[in-house]
Protein backbone atom coordinates (compact mmCIF):
# COMPACT_ATOMS: atom_id res chain seq x y z
CA UNK A 1 0.00 0.00 0.00
CA UNK A 2 1.27 3.48 -0.65
CA UNK A 3 -1.72 5.65 0.14
CA UNK A 4 -1.17 8.36 2.60
CA UNK A 5 -3.43 9.57 5.44
CA UNK A 6 -2.72 12.75 6.65
CA UNK A 7 -4.19 13.40 10.22
CA UNK A 8 -4.89 16.52 11.79
CA UNK A 9 -4.59 17.17 15.65
CA UNK A 10 -2.31 15.23 17.91
CA UNK A 11 -4.69 14.51 21.06
CA UNK A 12 -5.73 11.33 22.21
CA UNK A 13 -7.95 10.91 18.87
CA UNK A 14 -5.57 11.97 16.42
CA UNK A 15 -2.44 9.92 17.91
CA UNK A 16 -4.39 6.89 18.34
CA UNK A 17 -5.51 7.47 14.47
CA UNK A 18 -2.03 7.49 13.46
CA UNK A 19 -0.93 4.19 15.32
CA UNK A 20 -3.66 2.91 13.14
CA UNK A 21 -2.69 3.16 10.52
CA UNK A 22 0.70 2.94 10.54
CA UNK A 23 0.36 -0.53 11.42
CA UNK A 24 -2.46 -0.66 8.12
CA UNK A 25 0.66 0.35 5.87
CA UNK A 26 -0.49 3.73 5.23
CA UNK A 27 2.32 6.91 5.19
CA UNK A 28 1.26 8.75 7.85
CA UNK A 29 1.91 12.53 8.09
CA UNK A 30 0.59 13.96 11.66
CA UNK A 31 -0.32 17.91 11.28
CA UNK A 32 -1.08 19.83 14.90
CA UNK A 33 -1.51 23.81 14.95
CA UNK A 34 -0.30 24.04 18.52
CA UNK A 35 1.94 22.35 20.72
CA UNK A 36 1.77 18.43 21.19
CA UNK A 37 1.52 16.91 24.67
CA UNK A 38 4.79 14.78 25.83
CA UNK A 39 2.67 11.68 26.50
CA UNK A 40 1.08 11.86 22.55
CA UNK A 41 5.15 12.84 21.09
CA UNK A 42 6.43 9.88 22.67
CA UNK A 43 3.99 7.69 21.12
CA UNK A 44 4.60 9.23 17.59
CA UNK A 45 8.12 8.76 17.96
CA UNK A 46 7.42 5.14 19.45
CA UNK A 47 5.74 4.06 16.46
CA UNK A 48 8.28 6.64 13.79
CA UNK A 49 5.48 8.22 12.50
CA UNK A 50 6.29 11.87 11.08
CA UNK A 51 4.72 14.33 12.85
CA UNK A 52 4.85 18.57 12.92
CA UNK A 53 3.69 20.97 15.73
CA UNK A 54 2.47 24.44 15.65
CA UNK A 55 1.69 24.70 12.02
CA UNK A 56 0.17 23.52 9.07
CA UNK A 57 2.49 21.90 6.29
CA UNK A 58 -0.37 22.14 3.12
CA UNK A 59 1.89 20.51 1.14
CA UNK A 60 2.58 17.04 3.35
CA UNK A 61 -1.75 17.54 3.42
CA UNK A 62 -2.64 18.07 0.38
CA UNK A 63 -0.65 15.17 -0.46
CA UNK A 64 -2.93 12.72 1.20
CA UNK A 65 -5.34 10.12 -0.40
CA UNK A 66 -7.23 10.92 2.89
CA UNK A 67 -7.67 13.20 6.24
CA UNK A 68 -8.72 12.92 9.62
CA UNK A 69 -9.45 15.33 11.55
CA UNK A 70 -10.05 15.78 15.85
CA UNK A 71 -13.33 16.02 17.04
CA UNK A 72 -12.23 19.87 18.15
CA UNK A 73 -11.45 21.13 15.03
CA UNK A 74 -14.51 22.64 12.78
CA UNK A 75 -15.35 21.89 9.29
CA UNK A 76 -15.88 25.49 8.68
CA UNK A 77 -12.01 25.54 8.95
CA UNK A 78 -9.72 27.32 6.58
CA UNK A 79 -7.52 24.39 5.99
CA UNK A 80 -10.48 21.61 6.35
CA UNK A 81 -12.13 23.64 3.75
CA UNK A 82 -9.30 23.87 1.24
CA UNK A 83 -8.85 20.08 1.62
CA UNK A 84 -12.55 19.79 0.41
CA UNK A 85 -12.22 21.92 -2.68
CA UNK A 86 -10.03 19.30 -3.70
CA UNK A 87 -12.31 16.56 -2.93
CA UNK A 88 -10.03 14.56 -0.24
CA UNK A 89 -12.26 12.91 2.28
CA UNK A 90 -12.34 14.04 5.83
CA UNK A 91 -13.47 11.57 8.26
CA UNK A 92 -12.98 11.01 11.93
CA UNK A 93 -11.03 8.95 13.80
CA UNK A 94 -14.09 6.47 14.62
CA UNK A 95 -14.81 6.22 11.40
CA UNK A 96 -11.28 5.26 10.21
CA UNK A 97 -11.19 2.52 13.52
CA UNK A 98 -14.23 1.22 12.54
CA UNK A 99 -12.99 -0.11 9.43
CA UNK A 100 -10.68 -2.49 10.82
CA UNK A 101 -12.19 -4.17 13.51
CA UNK A 102 -15.55 -6.66 13.60
CA UNK A 103 -16.57 -5.90 16.89
CA UNK A 104 -19.72 -4.77 17.91
CA UNK A 105 -20.89 -0.97 18.79
CA UNK A 106 -22.72 0.52 21.92
CA UNK A 107 -22.92 4.12 20.51
CA UNK A 108 -24.24 6.96 22.73
CA UNK A 109 -24.89 10.27 21.76
CA UNK A 110 -27.33 13.11 23.14
CA UNK A 111 -26.72 16.88 24.60
CA UNK A 112 -26.69 15.78 27.89
CA UNK A 113 -25.61 12.41 29.64
CA UNK A 114 -24.11 10.47 27.24
CA UNK A 115 -20.88 10.49 29.26
CA UNK A 116 -22.66 8.83 32.20
CA UNK A 117 -24.49 6.84 30.26
CA UNK A 118 -21.39 5.21 28.42
CA UNK A 119 -19.84 4.51 31.58
CA UNK A 120 -22.75 3.08 33.42
CA UNK A 121 -23.20 0.96 29.92
CA UNK A 122 -19.52 0.14 29.81
CA UNK A 123 -19.73 -0.77 33.78
CA UNK A 124 -22.55 -3.07 33.51
CA UNK A 125 -21.06 -4.91 30.38
CA UNK A 126 -17.25 -5.01 31.84
CA UNK A 127 -18.87 -6.19 35.06
CA UNK A 128 -20.59 -9.22 33.45
CA UNK A 129 -17.48 -10.33 31.97
CA UNK A 130 -18.12 -9.17 28.79
CA UNK A 131 -14.76 -8.63 26.73
CA UNK A 132 -15.48 -4.77 25.94
CA UNK A 133 -13.65 -1.41 25.39
CA UNK A 134 -14.54 1.97 26.39
CA UNK A 135 -13.74 4.46 23.70
CA UNK A 136 -15.08 7.83 21.83
CA UNK A 137 -15.06 10.83 23.81
CA UNK A 138 -14.14 8.82 26.55
CA UNK A 139 -11.20 6.94 28.02
CA UNK A 140 -8.52 5.25 24.91
CA UNK A 141 -8.93 6.53 21.62
CA UNK A 142 -11.34 3.98 19.83
CA UNK A 143 -8.48 3.76 17.22
CA UNK A 144 -5.29 2.74 19.42
CA UNK A 145 -7.46 0.20 21.09
CA UNK A 146 -8.36 -1.53 17.83
CA UNK A 147 -4.39 -1.45 16.87
CA UNK A 148 -3.44 -2.54 20.07
CA UNK A 149 -5.74 -5.65 20.73
CA UNK A 150 -9.58 -5.09 19.65
CA UNK A 151 -12.20 -6.40 21.56
CA UNK A 152 -15.65 -8.10 20.98
CA UNK A 153 -17.59 -4.97 22.15
CA UNK A 154 -16.84 -1.40 22.38
CA UNK A 155 -18.94 1.32 24.03
CA UNK A 156 -18.58 4.52 22.51
CA UNK A 157 -19.52 8.24 23.52
CA UNK A 158 -19.68 9.93 20.05
CA UNK A 159 -20.19 13.78 19.76
CA UNK A 160 -22.19 15.85 17.15
CA UNK A 161 -18.56 16.78 16.15
CA UNK A 162 -17.33 13.21 15.43
CA UNK A 163 -20.85 12.20 13.54
CA UNK A 164 -20.04 15.27 11.38
CA UNK A 165 -17.39 13.26 9.93
CA UNK A 166 -18.95 9.93 10.08
CA UNK A 167 -20.44 8.09 6.58
CA UNK A 168 -20.22 4.49 6.54
CA UNK A 169 -19.60 3.91 10.34
CA UNK A 170 -22.57 1.97 11.74
CA UNK A 171 -23.88 1.58 15.38
CA UNK A 172 -25.37 -1.89 15.98
CA UNK A 173 -26.72 -0.29 19.10
CA UNK A 174 -27.50 3.40 19.37
CA UNK A 175 -28.63 5.71 22.02
CA UNK A 176 -29.77 9.13 21.84
CA UNK A 177 -29.70 10.26 25.08
CA UNK A 178 -32.00 14.11 24.52
CA UNK A 179 -31.09 16.58 22.28
CA UNK A 180 -31.14 20.61 23.43
CA UNK A 181 -29.39 23.15 21.93
CA UNK A 182 -25.82 23.43 22.42
CA UNK A 183 -23.00 23.77 20.22
CA UNK A 184 -24.81 26.36 18.17
CA UNK A 185 -21.81 28.31 17.12
CA UNK A 186 -20.66 25.14 15.13
CA UNK A 187 -24.10 24.91 13.09
CA UNK A 188 -24.39 28.30 12.16
CA UNK A 189 -26.88 29.29 15.21
CA UNK A 190 -29.43 26.69 13.40
CA UNK A 191 -30.77 24.10 16.34
CA UNK A 192 -32.23 22.22 13.03
CA UNK A 193 -28.47 21.51 11.57
CA UNK A 194 -26.93 20.48 15.65
CA UNK A 195 -30.07 17.85 15.52
CA UNK A 196 -29.21 16.32 12.16
CA UNK A 197 -26.10 15.86 13.82
CA UNK A 198 -27.45 13.93 16.15
CA UNK A 199 -29.55 11.70 14.09
CA UNK A 200 -26.37 10.75 12.37
CA UNK A 201 -26.06 8.21 15.22
CA UNK A 202 -29.12 6.48 13.08
CA UNK A 203 -27.25 6.31 9.81
CA UNK A 204 -26.07 2.87 8.29
CA UNK A 205 -28.72 0.30 10.65
CA UNK A 206 -30.88 -2.33 9.28
CA UNK A 207 -33.78 -4.12 10.95
CA UNK A 208 -31.09 -6.39 13.11
CA UNK A 209 -29.93 -3.13 15.13
CA UNK A 210 -31.29 -1.42 17.69
CA UNK A 211 -32.10 2.80 18.52
CA UNK A 212 -32.69 3.56 21.82
CA UNK A 213 -34.27 7.06 22.78
CA UNK A 214 -36.22 8.98 25.76
CA UNK A 215 -39.74 9.51 24.81
CA UNK A 216 -39.77 12.57 27.38
CA UNK A 217 -37.58 14.64 25.22
CA UNK A 218 -40.01 16.37 22.71
CA UNK A 219 -37.27 16.68 20.45
CA UNK A 220 -36.24 13.41 20.18
CA UNK A 221 -39.73 11.70 20.03
CA UNK A 222 -40.74 14.43 17.33
CA UNK A 223 -37.96 13.88 15.28
CA UNK A 224 -37.76 10.20 15.38
CA UNK A 225 -41.84 10.23 14.49
CA UNK A 226 -40.70 11.68 11.03
CA UNK A 227 -37.73 9.95 10.34
CA UNK A 228 -37.54 6.65 8.46
CA UNK A 229 -35.69 4.81 11.17
CA UNK A 230 -34.64 1.14 9.78
CA UNK A 231 -33.58 0.01 13.60
CA UNK A 232 -35.48 -1.83 15.95
CA UNK A 233 -36.74 1.28 18.33
CA UNK A 234 -36.94 0.95 22.23
CA UNK A 235 -37.78 3.85 24.17
CA UNK A 236 -37.58 5.11 28.05
CA UNK A 237 -39.54 7.04 29.90
CA UNK A 238 -40.23 8.23 33.03
CA UNK A 239 -44.12 9.52 32.51
CA UNK A 240 -46.87 8.08 34.13
CA UNK A 241 -49.33 5.72 31.55
CA UNK A 242 -46.23 4.94 29.69
CA UNK A 243 -45.97 1.55 31.32
CA UNK A 244 -45.45 0.06 27.41
CA UNK A 245 -42.24 1.50 27.08
CA UNK A 246 -39.08 -0.81 27.38
CA UNK A 247 -38.08 1.04 30.30
CA UNK A 248 -40.21 3.29 32.55
CA UNK A 249 -40.49 4.78 35.95
CA UNK A 250 -43.61 4.86 37.84
CA UNK A 251 -43.73 4.84 41.93
CA UNK A 252 -40.29 5.31 42.79
CA UNK A 253 -39.60 2.23 40.90
CA UNK A 254 -37.34 1.02 37.48
CA UNK A 255 -39.13 -1.11 35.21
CA UNK A 256 -37.02 -2.85 32.58
CA UNK A 257 -38.95 -5.37 29.91
CA UNK A 258 -36.85 -6.12 27.37
CA UNK A 259 -37.87 -9.88 25.05
CA UNK A 260 -40.33 -10.18 27.91
CA UNK A 261 -37.74 -10.68 30.83
CA UNK A 262 -38.73 -8.16 32.79
CA UNK A 263 -37.12 -6.60 36.26
CA UNK A 264 -37.92 -3.95 38.53
CA UNK A 265 -35.79 -2.26 41.07
CA UNK A 266 -36.26 1.06 43.43
CA UNK A 267 -34.71 4.50 42.50
CA UNK A 268 -33.16 3.87 46.10
CA UNK A 269 -31.38 1.01 45.15
CA UNK A 270 -29.79 2.89 42.37
CA UNK A 271 -26.39 4.23 42.34
CA UNK A 272 -26.32 7.66 40.53
CA UNK A 273 -29.38 9.38 42.16
CA UNK A 274 -31.34 12.43 40.39
CA UNK A 275 -33.92 12.46 37.62
CA UNK A 276 -31.72 12.80 34.74
CA UNK A 277 -29.58 9.73 36.49
CA UNK A 278 -33.10 7.70 36.03
CA UNK A 279 -33.30 8.37 32.29
CA UNK A 280 -28.87 7.12 32.30
CA UNK A 281 -29.76 3.98 33.98
CA UNK A 282 -32.97 3.12 32.07
CA UNK A 283 -30.82 3.47 28.61
CA UNK A 284 -27.98 1.78 29.75
CA UNK A 285 -30.08 -0.97 31.24
CA UNK A 286 -31.96 -1.70 27.50
CA UNK A 287 -28.50 -1.52 25.74
CA UNK A 288 -27.30 -4.28 28.07
CA UNK A 289 -30.21 -6.19 27.81
CA UNK A 290 -30.30 -6.32 24.16
CA UNK A 291 -26.44 -7.36 24.55
CA UNK A 292 -28.19 -10.44 26.85
CA UNK A 293 -26.54 -9.27 29.78
CA UNK A 294 -28.42 -10.97 32.70
CA UNK A 295 -31.15 -9.11 34.91
CA UNK A 296 -29.51 -9.72 38.03
CA UNK A 297 -25.84 -8.51 36.67
CA UNK A 298 -27.58 -5.66 35.58
CA UNK A 299 -29.25 -4.67 38.58
CA UNK A 300 -26.05 -5.23 40.75
CA UNK A 301 -24.02 -2.75 38.42
CA UNK A 302 -26.60 -0.08 38.53
CA UNK A 303 -25.96 -0.54 42.52
CA UNK A 304 -22.58 0.15 42.27
CA UNK A 305 -21.56 2.05 39.75
CA UNK A 306 -19.28 5.50 40.96
CA UNK A 307 -20.37 8.66 39.57
CA UNK A 308 -18.67 10.52 37.11
CA UNK A 309 -15.48 13.06 37.51
CA UNK A 310 -16.88 16.82 37.10
CA UNK A 311 -20.48 15.67 36.68
CA UNK A 312 -22.63 16.89 40.38
CA UNK A 313 -19.68 15.61 42.11
CA UNK A 314 -19.18 16.41 45.97
CA UNK A 315 -15.94 18.11 46.93
CA UNK A 316 -16.32 18.55 50.37
CA UNK A 317 -18.36 20.20 53.30
CA UNK A 318 -16.64 22.85 55.09
CA UNK A 319 -18.81 24.81 57.94
CA UNK A 320 -21.91 23.28 56.91
CA UNK A 321 -21.30 24.02 53.00
CA UNK A 322 -21.37 21.70 50.30
CA UNK A 323 -19.13 21.90 47.39
CA UNK A 324 -20.00 20.34 44.17
CA UNK A 325 -18.38 20.49 41.28
CA UNK A 326 -20.05 20.34 37.72
CA UNK A 327 -18.26 21.71 35.91
CA UNK A 328 -18.57 19.45 32.77
CA UNK A 329 -22.22 20.85 32.46
CA UNK A 330 -21.27 23.27 29.54
CA UNK A 331 -24.72 23.60 28.13
CA UNK A 332 -28.00 25.36 29.79
CA UNK A 333 -29.46 21.91 30.00
CA UNK A 334 -27.08 20.39 32.30
CA UNK A 335 -26.94 23.22 34.45
CA UNK A 336 -31.08 23.37 34.73
CA UNK A 337 -30.69 19.16 35.71
CA UNK A 338 -27.63 20.41 38.26
CA UNK A 339 -30.09 22.50 39.82
CA UNK A 340 -33.22 20.46 39.58
CA UNK A 341 -31.22 17.90 41.46
CA UNK A 342 -30.45 20.23 44.93
CA UNK A 343 -32.91 20.63 47.49
CA UNK A 344 -30.51 23.16 49.63
CA UNK A 345 -30.18 27.42 48.85
CA UNK A 346 -27.50 26.95 46.38
CA UNK A 347 -24.61 29.90 45.44
CA UNK A 348 -24.26 29.02 41.90
CA UNK A 349 -20.98 29.80 40.08
CA UNK A 350 -21.57 30.22 36.29
CA UNK A 351 -20.02 31.30 33.16
CA UNK A 352 -16.92 30.69 30.34
CA UNK A 353 -17.58 31.07 26.36
CA UNK A 354 -21.29 31.36 25.33
CA UNK A 355 -22.08 28.80 21.96
CA UNK A 356 -25.13 30.67 21.95
CA UNK A 357 -26.90 29.55 25.31
CA UNK A 358 -30.55 30.20 25.67
CA UNK A 359 -30.28 31.06 29.64
CA UNK A 360 -34.15 32.08 29.82
CA UNK A 361 -34.31 28.31 30.67
CA UNK A 362 -32.86 28.33 33.72
CA UNK A 363 -35.13 31.70 35.05
CA UNK A 364 -37.64 29.48 37.00
CA UNK A 365 -35.29 27.42 38.32
CA UNK A 366 -33.26 30.35 39.56
CA UNK A 367 -35.66 32.13 40.93
CA UNK A 368 -36.57 29.00 43.06
CA UNK A 369 -33.48 27.92 44.28
CA UNK A 370 -30.51 30.39 43.37
CA UNK A 371 -29.57 32.35 46.27
CA UNK A 372 -26.50 34.55 44.73
CA UNK A 373 -24.69 34.13 41.32
CA UNK A 374 -20.68 33.92 41.02
CA UNK A 375 -20.04 34.56 37.68
CA UNK A 376 -16.66 33.14 36.96
CA UNK A 377 -15.92 34.28 32.69
CA UNK A 378 -13.87 36.96 30.85
CA UNK A 379 -17.49 38.16 29.91
CA UNK A 380 -20.36 38.07 32.15
CA UNK A 381 -22.75 40.48 30.61
CA UNK A 382 -25.25 38.14 29.31
CA UNK A 383 -25.42 36.13 32.24
CA UNK A 384 -25.70 39.62 34.65
CA UNK A 385 -28.21 40.90 32.18
CA UNK A 386 -30.83 38.17 32.68
CA UNK A 387 -30.50 37.38 36.44
CA UNK A 388 -30.01 40.66 37.68
CA UNK A 389 -33.19 40.95 39.01
CA UNK A 390 -33.38 37.33 40.16
CA UNK A 391 -31.07 36.50 42.70
CA UNK A 392 -30.01 38.51 45.63
CA UNK A 393 -26.44 39.14 44.96
CA UNK A 394 -23.81 38.87 41.86
CA UNK A 395 -20.14 38.55 42.14
CA UNK A 396 -18.13 38.82 39.03
CA UNK A 397 -14.62 36.43 39.47
CA UNK A 398 -11.83 35.46 37.04
CA UNK A 399 -10.54 32.75 39.04
CA UNK A 400 -11.56 29.25 40.39
CA UNK A 401 -9.52 30.47 43.81
CA UNK A 402 -11.43 33.63 43.74
CA UNK A 403 -15.31 32.14 42.59
CA UNK A 404 -14.31 29.31 45.76
CA UNK A 405 -13.59 32.22 48.34
CA UNK A 406 -16.18 34.56 47.74
CA UNK A 407 -18.78 31.52 47.65
CA UNK A 408 -17.29 30.60 51.08
CA UNK A 409 -17.38 34.12 52.55
CA UNK A 410 -20.81 34.89 51.57
CA UNK A 411 -22.11 30.83 52.25
CA UNK A 412 -23.77 30.11 55.58
CA UNK A 413 -24.63 26.51 57.29
CA UNK A 414 -26.80 24.29 54.88
CA UNK A 415 -25.80 26.19 51.60
CA UNK A 416 -25.06 24.33 48.42
CA UNK A 417 -21.79 26.07 46.39
CA UNK A 418 -22.81 24.77 42.75
CA UNK A 419 -19.97 25.23 40.04
CA UNK A 420 -22.51 24.35 36.73
CA UNK A 421 -21.65 26.87 34.23
CA UNK A 422 -23.43 26.17 31.62
CA UNK A 423 -20.73 27.31 29.53
CA UNK A 424 -17.51 26.16 27.91
CA UNK A 425 -14.14 27.04 29.81
CA UNK A 426 -11.87 27.99 27.21
CA UNK A 427 -11.69 31.61 28.54
CA UNK A 428 -10.12 30.77 31.46
CA UNK A 429 -9.24 27.35 31.64
CA UNK A 430 -7.89 24.92 29.34
CA UNK A 431 -10.99 22.54 28.86
CA UNK A 432 -13.73 21.78 31.55
CA UNK A 433 -11.31 19.21 33.77
CA UNK A 434 -8.85 21.55 34.25
CA UNK A 435 -11.77 24.12 35.58
CA UNK A 436 -13.26 21.71 37.84
CA UNK A 437 -9.92 20.33 38.91
CA UNK A 438 -9.15 24.21 39.76
CA UNK A 439 -12.24 24.41 41.27
CA UNK A 440 -11.62 21.51 43.68
CA UNK A 441 -8.25 22.32 44.44
CA UNK A 442 -9.16 25.51 45.81
CA UNK A 443 -11.96 23.90 48.09
CA UNK A 444 -9.37 21.75 49.24
CA UNK A 445 -7.42 24.73 50.18
CA UNK A 446 -9.97 26.80 52.62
Amino acid sequence: MNRKIAILGAGESGTGAAVLAKKQGYRVWLSDSGKIKEKYKNVLSHFEIAFEEGSHTEAEIMDADEVIISPGIPLTASIVKQIRSRQIPVISEIEFAARYTKARKICITGTNGKTTTTLLTYHILKNAGVNVGLGGNVGESFAMQVASGDFDWYVLEISSFQLDSMFEFKAEIAILTNITPDHLDRYDYKFENYTDSKFRIAQNQTADDAFIYCLDDEVSAAEVSRRDLKARIYTLTSQPGNASSDAYCIENKLHININNNPFTMTLEELALQGKHNVYNSMAASIAASLVGIRNESIRQSLSSFENVEHRLEFVARIHGIDFINDSKATNVNSTWYALETTDAPVIWIAGGIDKGNDYSKLEEMVTQKVKALICLGVDNSKLIALFADKVDAIYETQSAEQAVMTAYTIGKKGDTVLLSPACASFDLFDNYEDRGNKFKNAVRNL
